[in-house]
């Protein structure tokens, strides 16, 4: 035993354990830190504009993709409005159940962006101000040649014990809590701001603190069914897989998109049992599946086109342009598709695709007749390789006993042949709107590739 006689010696030695302590201290932190696995994540949504509806909330939609991407699973979405003692219960609620708590909205630099101030007082700190995040405000503005107004400067106040992240995207940094082991992100409501704090600065600093299992996952994209139908046909697979390996069917407006998802640690070997599975439902439905993955119907047909060396044109009606919008939202469409006309009314029909009268008096704008002729007008007046054209009662008036609301005609074609298919749909505009484009858009996926 050290025999301490002098009271400098034992000041030594106790400065010794002191720095001792603190250093074991800090290592042992950071082996607790690396062991977090606790993975559940709890998303609180603020504003009262999505309370009241005047917004959709389409943050912790995109959140919980990214996070079960990362291996990240979310408890649970609250949405609360813009009030201090709301924010507080709900930090309660989320600290109760999850490590990690993430928060969007309340950061702009109006009054009713109350977070900041909130999470101040809900940690018990001073709120002080950035001199960093002014000095970038600044810099932002002089380069749009305007001045930060005092609501800006006020901004720049945020609670002592925030790690500020980063935003490129805006003016509102990202403010990281760590609190008795728990983590709280807040970020903008902006999506784009949001995503790229996600993306850059969240989940990176995230994987890091906490270990994280991989999830994978396996979609097929399907059209022209029903998921009772879908599941029917492939429960021979379904019905046979391992209890680690969870199937979920996801219907949309005329699609089906079946997912099959698990996680592990063999990644590679979990990654190969859900191929080999994803070509077995495949083999069973072909003339459904359209595509894997994020693939979009429009861009999957762009790779069609491409392939065969085809254009393709749109003479939409009733759907306004709507499809024409999806082709030309992927980038390099200009390589297969030549452009489209919008003839809502049948004097455009008549001049600008050559739709006979007789075809219209006789049987009407909502037609097999009168879509083939659109079809071959629309070929010949942009001279594309392959056309489409819809005309349609899209609702939720303009209906009569004979063609009721939802009555939509659809033809595909080129200048050898042409196909057509009536569509009985019901009184939603929108709804009937987005089903015809899918279901068109299938059309010509299926004409390209022989399959009608």
């Amino acid at each position: 035993m050290l025999d301490v006689t002098s009271t400098s010696q034992r000041l030594a030695v106790t400065n010794i354990q002191h720095l001792t302590s603190n250093f074991i201290s800090k290592i042992e932190k950071r082996t607790v830190t690396k062991k977090r696995i606790n993975m559940k994540v709890q998303v609180i949504t603020i504003g009262d504009e999505i309370l009241i509806g005047q917004i959709v909330d389409t943050n912790s939609a995109w959140m919980g993709q990214q996070l079960n991407d990362a291996g990240f699973d979310i408890e649970n979405i609250m949405t609360v409005g813009d009030e201090e003692m709301a924010i507080k219960q709900a930090l309660d609620d989320a600290f109760s159940q999850s490590d990690i708590v993430l928060m969007t909205g309340g950061l702009g630099p109006t009054k009713d962006d109350i977070t900041k101030k909130t999470l101040a007082d809900y940690f018990g700190v001073e709120m002080v101000f950035s001199e960093s995040t002014f000095n970038r405000i600044q810099r932002m503005f002089k380069k749009w040649k305007k001045s930060p107004t005092e609501a800006h400067r006020l901004q720049c106040y945020m609670p002592a014990n925030a790690t500020l992240l980063y935003n490129e995207m805006g003016t509102a940094p990202g403010m990281w809590f760590e609190h008795n082991g728990k983590v709280v992100v807040s970020m903008p409501g902006v999506p784009y701001e949001m995503q790229y704090l996600m993306t850059e600065e969240v989940i990176p600093k995230l994987s890091v603190n906490f270990t994280a299992k991989p999830v994978i996952h396996r979609t097929i994209q399907t059209i022209g069914e029903g998921e009772t139908r879908i599941a029917s046909r492939i429960e021979s697979v379904t019905d046979t897989l391992p209890d680690y390996v969870k199937v979920a069917f996801l219907p949309s407006l005329g699609k089906v998109r079946v997912r099959l998802s698990t996680t592990g640690n063999n990644k590679k070997e979990l990654q190969q049992l859900l191929d080999e599975k994803v070509k077995e439902i495949a083999a069973l439905i072909p003339e459904f599946v359209y595509g894997y993955g994020d693939d979009k119907l429009e861009e999957v047909i762009g790779k069609i086109l491409v392939q065969q060396g085809k254009a393709l044109t749109v003479a939409e009606s009733c759907t306004g342009g709507y499809i024409s919008h999806r082709i030309t939202a992927n980038p390099g469409s200009s390589a297969y598709f030549d452009g489209s006309i919008v003839p809502y009314s049948n004097a455009i029909k008549v001049k600008q695709l050559n739709v006979n009268p007789d075809t219209l008096k006789e049987h009407g704008a909502v037609s097999k007749a009168t879509v083939i002729e659109m079809v071959k007008g629309v070929l010949d007046l942009l001279q594309s390789d392959i056309a489409v054209a819809i005309s349609g009662i899209a609702g939720p008036g303009g209906g009569t006993q004979e063609k009721p609301v939802g009555t939509i005609w659809l033809a595909a074609g080129d200048q050898d042949r042409v196909v057509t298919r009536k569509l009985n749909l019901g009184k939603k505009r929108l709804q009937n709107i987005e089903y015809t484009a899918n279901q068109a858009l299938n059309m010509v996926r299926q004409f390209l590739l022989k399959e009608i």
